[in-house]
């Protein structure tokens, strides 16, 4: 039986979107997948636009600002960084103001390369750092159709929406 809305359950939303440009001589990597394609994304850290989105997603939903007031692209310290490494602390921020993941529902917007053969590596990659069932992860890709930035193939967005638990 579901229990929705039901007095002293604490559920949050969050939602976000990132966008990076396409550059040479940076390795492509989304949910935490090394992407075989002639460009990857510009960034302080490995640009991982997916895990971003997602990141700030959980951030957003607890209330915390964003994603640049934890780990700000001034700081050395993330420079190159796995954002694979960014989500295991925000996991940790997660779980220390008590929530877990309810569901993550995202999209990658990307006209090349395809995503299908990658995708369940995503979900898996993230759901094994979020410590959730693989099912409570979705990964979703659509192309520009042409248009636009990402149908130039200039870019890669990703949107992400969360919903947070609260730990009883």
């Amino acid at each position: 039986m579901l229990k929705w809305g039901m007095e002293g359950d604490k559920m949050r939303i969050g939602q976000s979107i990132d966008i990076h440009q396409l550059v040479e001589n940076r390795k492509l990597i989304l949910g935490g997948v090394e992407i075989p394609y002639d460009k990857g994304l510009k960034g302080h850290s490995d640009a991982d636009v997916l895990l971003h989105a997602v990141i700030e997603s959980i951030i957003g939903a607890m209330g915390l600002g964003d994603i640049g007031k934890h780990f700000p692209d001034t700081d050395p310290k993330y420079k190159g960084i796995s954002s694979m490494i960014l989500l295991e602390h925000t996991y940790q921020m997660m779980i220390e103001n008590g929530y877990k993941i309810g569901n993550i529902d995202s999209i990658i917007m990307c006209e090349q390369p395809k995503m299908a053969p990658h995708i369940l590596k995503m979900r898996e990659n993230i759901s094994k750092v979020l410590h959730c069932d693989i099912n409570q992860v979705n990964v979703k890709a659509t192309r520009g159709e042409k248009l636009g930035f990402v149908g130039r193939k200039e870019g890669i967005v990703s949107q992400c929406v969360v919903l947070l638990e609260e730990i009883k």
